[in-house]
């Protein structure tokens, strides 16, 4: 039996690991990771996609308050540039892992690969967000971070709507990064953001 962050059959820890922000043109690929506590559970816990902001932000402190352990971490966009998305994805589900003040005995993946040098086996799990409560957990915490980090990006760079399009390449981003060009925070190995660069080079 698996209740939150326990799973009583096989006696052990489970944190769930998830990531937002592979999309964007912009900003940190943000991920979290959460040990649940099965005395405390949190209810209304799914896909943070599935979500609306306002229920987002209300389970962002009860997932907080109630878990056993959580750790939001990220990886830049030097890193992403550097690095490519996938795998700064998974330096950024490692360091939430890592980031943990209790060390899992078990680590949950959402998707269909888990990033190397966690303290603990893995396994991924397709759709992880919406089967496994931890993993859904941590999506809402990573999804919730980044969004207030485009927010306050919207308030140093007003010009490019990033709380409206939260850094994906919409038509409206598109537009602004056309007319504004693209800030230190944009990711310059992304295809938009590199064919931009390379025109105003020429």
């Amino acid at each position: 039996m698996k209740t939150q962050g326990f799973d009583f059959a096989l006696g052990r820890l489970v944190a769930g690991v998830d990531e937002v922000g592979r999309g964007p043109l912009v900003g940190n690929v943000v991920a979290a990771a959460v040990i649940l506590d099965p005395a405390k559970p949190v209810s209304g816990l799914t896909d943070s996609k599935k979500l609306s902001e306002k229920k987002r932000e209300q389970l962002f402190p009860l997932i907080q308050e109630n878990a056993l352990a959580w750790s939001i971490a990220w990886a830049t966009p030097a890193e992403i540039d550097q690095l490519n998305i996938l795998h700064a994805t998974m330096l950024a589900m490692q360091r939430a892992v890592n980031q943990l003040k209790i060390v899992p005995e078990f680590a949950l993946i959402d998707g269909n690969r888990c990033p190397p040098g966690l303290p603990c086996p893995s396994e991924a799990v397709v759709k992880g967000d919406l089967k496994e409560p931890a993993i859904s957990a941590a999506s809402i915490l990573a999804k919730v971070y980044r969004d207030r980090e485009m927010a306050e990006l919207d308030k140093r760079h007003p010009g490019y709507g990033f709380a409206q399009h939260k850094g994906y390449p919409t038509a409206l981003h598109m537009e602004k990064l056309r007319l504004l060009g693209p800030l230190s925070e944009h990711r310059r190995s992304f295809r938009p953001v590199a064919e931009l660069l390379s025109v105003n080079h020429l």
